[in-house]
């Protein structure tokens, strides 16, 4: 399990992973996946990234709370390729797919899953997410993993009226007292920027907090004296965009940026 109390902000670098087996953009090429995976996430190494974040990013339209098999089996096997460079790895399949995203990391040796719906339920692109606290947990313990559970708040891409009434700070607590290691706080969508507010809001909860979008050489070194990590996808991608392969140059301009 990774940990992130110590001080010291860490930069995540985004292993978007081409169309997988399934998804309407899946080429049928395994190992064209693979090796585009084990490129990025080794150009995000030389750089200066700290910890990897595989994510199946090229499967949209997403899926909502579940995916199939063939899905699981593809990020199993990109995520392997990524844990074997030897940073701390975590995994993310989309949509709110936190149960296979867990078996994922169990089987690749990954540190962490990103979970949209831990706590509290949205409304996302894909429709209503619900609250996955419970049944996570439950089965981390019965697998005995040793993942840490990196929850979003308030997560992009999605509509939050049915919490209205709470606050981010609340939201934050709530999934501090429903056994989250680590919060993740974003802006409305992928690359739009974070709140410094908002991130020290979510701080009110007691565990660490991650920025998860909009991160650039300009914000960084002052998103870094809040935050315990942050998570970076587009800006550290060839133009900016994140169905192109990662620029090392970015990458190293981003990491010369923080404190």
């Amino acid at each position: 399990m990774i940990h992130l109390a110590d001080g010291r902000c860490r930069l995540v670098g985004m292993v978007h992973l081409r169309p997988l087996p399934g998804s309407p953009g899946w080429a049928g090429d395994v190992r064209g996946v693979l090796d585009a995976a084990r490129r990025d996430a080794e150009a995000l190494a030389e750089g200066g990234c700290d910890v990897l974040l595989v994510e199946n990013m090229g499967d949209l339209p997403y899926l909502k709370g579940a995916v199939p098999p063939e899905t699981v089996a593809a990020m199993a096997l990109a995520t392997a390729q990524v844990t074997a460079l030897g940073l701390p790895t975590g995994v993310q399949v989309l949509a709110g797919a936190n149960r296979e995203a867990l078996g994922v990391a169990v089987a690749a040796g990954a540190a962490f899953v990103r979970v949209e719906g831990f706590a509290y339920a949205h409304v996302a692109d894909e429709g209503w997410i619900d609250a996955c606290a419970g049944p996570l947990l439950r089965a981390r313990r019965a697998l005995g993993a040793d993942v840490a559970v990196w929850a979003d708040v308030q997560k992009k891409h999605a509509a939050h009226a049915v919490t209205a009434d709470l606050a981010l700070a609340d939201l934050a607590h709530g999934a501090a007292f429903c056994g989250a290691d680590a919060l993740v706080i974003t802006g409305a969508s992928t690359g739009r920027p974070t709140a410094l507010d908002d991130v020290r809001a979510a701080r009110t909860a007691g565990l660490p907090v991650v920025v998860g979008s909009g991160v650039t050489p300009d914000d960084a070194a002052t998103l870094a004296t809040e935050a315990a990590a942050l998570i970076v996808g587009s800006w550290l991608k060839v133009d900016g965009d994140w169905r192109n392969a990662v620029d090392v140059e970015r990458v190293k301009r981003l990491r010369a940026a923080l404190p």
